[in-house]
């Protein structure tokens, strides 16, 4: 367990437990659009998926992107993930989200997003977050702006990709 919030407990993705969700995410059309193909076709590859790039990235760097699940209902069940990349191409750790379609407007993503920020401050010691998205993801850009973000330009992350790049102060 990272965190928890009113409604939301937020932890780290675990290979198993988590496969069948991540294959959901990762096929959803928005994730796909927005956010890029991982070319993630099978429970068992999400599991791959899941063990290479996540829980990677919590030994490697000490945080990652991580579950997002419902308190209240049937037993916790992820509905997104929220959380932390290191990328080599930018000079501080981004902020990323995703959630199911079906749990879209329902303030999870704001929720998650500002416990987390709060906790690569105060736990993390971050000092700065940046958050990309694709030109087009509106919805994206608005939730990071609620936030606190800052817009600082189009960036050409690779060939053919041009990013807008969000930051945001946390001292």
């Amino acid at each position: 367990m990272i965190l928890e919030t009113e409604r939301l407990r937020v932890r780290e993705l675990d290979e198993e437990k988590d496969a069948e969700f991540m294959h959901r995410l990762l096929n959803s059309p928005k994730f796909i659009r927005f956010i890029g193909d991982r070319n993630v076709r099978s429970v068992e590859e999400s599991r791959i998926f899941i063990r290479d790039r996540y829980r990677t990235s919590y030994k490697e760097n000490g945080y990652g992107l991580y579950a997002v699940e419902l308190k209240a209902g049937a037993g916790p069940s992820p509905v997104g993930i929220c959380g932390f990349v290191r990328r080599d191409s930018l000079p501080h750790p981004d902020l990323g989200f995703a959630f199911l379609p079906e749990h879209e407007g329902y303030g999870y993503g704001h929720e998650s997003a500002r416990a987390l920020m709060n906790y690569s401050r105060d736990t993390l010691k971050f000092t700065k977050l940046l958050a990309i998205t694709t030109i087009d993801n509106e919805a994206s850009e608005k939730l990071l702006m609620k936030l606190g973000f800052v817009f600082e330009g189009i960036r050409e992350m690779s060939v053919n990709e041009k990013l807008k790049v969000f930051s945001a102060d946390l001292i």
